[in-house]
C-alpha cells in the first residue's frame, strides 16, 4: 500500500472505501476498495476531500482479490452454471438449469480451511432452478499471497466443487398395492399424491393400476412395467412389517439390488429404494407419503430424477435433520429437513 496524488491514481487500485456523504440525499461509499481508478473518477474523488489516496502496489507473489476470486471460480465453476463478473472482489454462481446441485463438501471444507478464503453456497443435494444462486466466493484481504491460491487450486483438484446434474425424462409405473382399493372397499388416495408430486418433474406416468395383496403378482407387473418401458417403478401400500404387507418381498423377488428398505427420516421410516438391473428405480413408498406434507420421498426424488445415485450409506447419514416438524407453515425446502 502507498499514498499518492489523487491526479496521478488513475489505473491504480484502491486500498480502503471511498464515502460521499451530502446531506438529506446520501451516505455512502462511492467508490469500493478494490476499485480500480479512472480519469473520469478524478473529479469525484476531490469532490469528497480525496487529494491523496492510498491505492495497492503490485508486488511479486501476491494478488489482488479480484484476480483470486476469479481462481476460486475456476475452482467452483462446473456445467449448467454461469458467473458474474468479479464486483468489490466476489464472484457468484447462477444456474442456468433446473438440476440438482452437487458438492464436493470435502474439498469445499479444506479449501475453506486453508484461511482467508470463503467459499459460501446453499446445501447440496437441493434442487435448484435457472437463475438461482448457487455460491458466493472471495478472499478475506484486498491482497493474497500467490502461494495460498495454489493451495487452493491443488485441494481443488481436476473436478469443479459445483455441478448441476439435470433431471431426466423419464417414463413412470405407479403400482398401487392392497385389497381394501383392489376390491374397491376404498378410494385409493395414495396414486393422487404420487401423481402430484412426479408432475414437478415432468414425469410421463405410463401406468396406474392397483393390485391384490399377492407379492408373486406384484413381482410379475414391476416387471411386465419394465418389459414395456417404464424406467421408474413405484409401488404403494404394503411396506410396514405386518405379516400381509409383503410389497417389499415383491420388490426383492424381481432380482433387484435393495439399496435400503428403512431411513431414519421421520415421516418415511419404511421407505425402499431398490436398482433393477442397476439402472432402473424401483420405490416402495410408506402410508406417510398418502398424508404427510413432506416425508422422505421428497429428499429422494430429486436424487432418483437426476440419475444421482444412493447408498445405504447416504441413507445412514440422514438422521441428522432428518426429522420434519411439521410447521404450520411449511416452508420446505427452505428449512432444516434433511438438511
Amino acid at each position: 500500500m502507498k499514498r499518492i496524488r489523487t491526479e496521478d491514481a488513475v489505473g491504480h487500485v484502491l486500498c480502503h472505501d471511498i464515502t460521499q456523504i451530502i446531506k438529506g440525499v446520501t451516505k455512502d461509499a462511492v467508490f469500493r476498495k478494490g476499485h480500480v481508478v479512472t480519469r473520469e473518477d478524478i473529479p469525484v474523488l476531490l469532490s469528497v476531500g480525496k487529494e491523496n489516496l492510498f491505492v495497492w502496489e503490485k508486488t511479486e507473489g501476491m494478488l489482488h482479490e479480484d484476480e483470486a476470486a476469479e481462481i476460486l471460480r475456476g475452482i467452483c465453476q462446473g456445467p449448467y452454471m454461469k458467473a458474474t463478473a468479479p464486483k468489490e472482489g466476489k464472484i457468484e454462481l447462477i444456474a442456468e438449469t433446473e438440476g440438482l446441485l452437487k458438492i464436493d463438501s470435502r474439498k469445499l471444507n479444506r479449501i475453506n480451511g486453508l484461511g482467508e478464503i470463503a467459499i459460501a453456497a446453499r446445501h447440496g443435494n437441493t434442487v435448484v432452478h435457472k437463475g438461482d444462486k448457487l455460491a458466493g466466493m472471495r478472499v478475506i484481504p484486498l491482497v493474497i499471497q500467490k502461494e495460498k491460491m495454489d493451495a487452493a487450486k491443488e485441494a481443488g483438484g481436476e473436478e469443479p466443487l459445483f455441478r448441476i446434474l439435470p433431471f431426466k425424462k423419464k417414463k413412470a409405473a405407479i403400482l398401487a398395492t392392497g385389497s381394501e382399493i383392489f376390491h374397491g372397499r376404498i378410494t385409493d388416495t395414495f396414486t393422487p399424491v404420487v401423481c402430484q408430486k412426479l408432475e414437478e418433474y415432468h414425469t410421463e406416468i405410463v401406468e396406474q393400476k392397483i393390485l391384490d395383496d399377492n407379492p408373486e403378482e406384484t413381482t410379475k407387473e414391476i416387471l411386465r412395467q419394465i418389459d414395456r418401458g417404464a424406467d421408474f417403478i413405484l409401488c404403494t401400500g404394503g411396506m410396514s412389517v405386518d405379516p400381509d404387507d409383503q410389497t417389499p418381498l415383491a420388490i426383492k423377488n424381481t432380482g433387484a439390488r435393495i439399496v435400503t428398505y428403512g431411513a431414519p427420516v421421520l415421516p418415511g421410516a419404511m421407505f425402499l429404494l431398490a436398482y433393477y438391473e442397476d439402472r432402473i428405480p424401483i420405490v416402495g413408498l410408506p402410508g406417510c407419503v398418502m398424508y404427510a406434507k413432506r416425508t422422505v420421498f421428497d429428499l429422494a426424488l430429486p436424487r432418483i430424477m437426476a440419475d444421482d445415485r444412493m447408498t445405504a450409506g447416504e441413507f445412514a447419514s440422514m438422521g441428522e435433520g432428518g426429522l420434519c416438524l411439521s410447521c404450520e407453515v411449511c416452508t420446505f425446502p427452505n428449512c432444516g429437513f434433511g438438511k
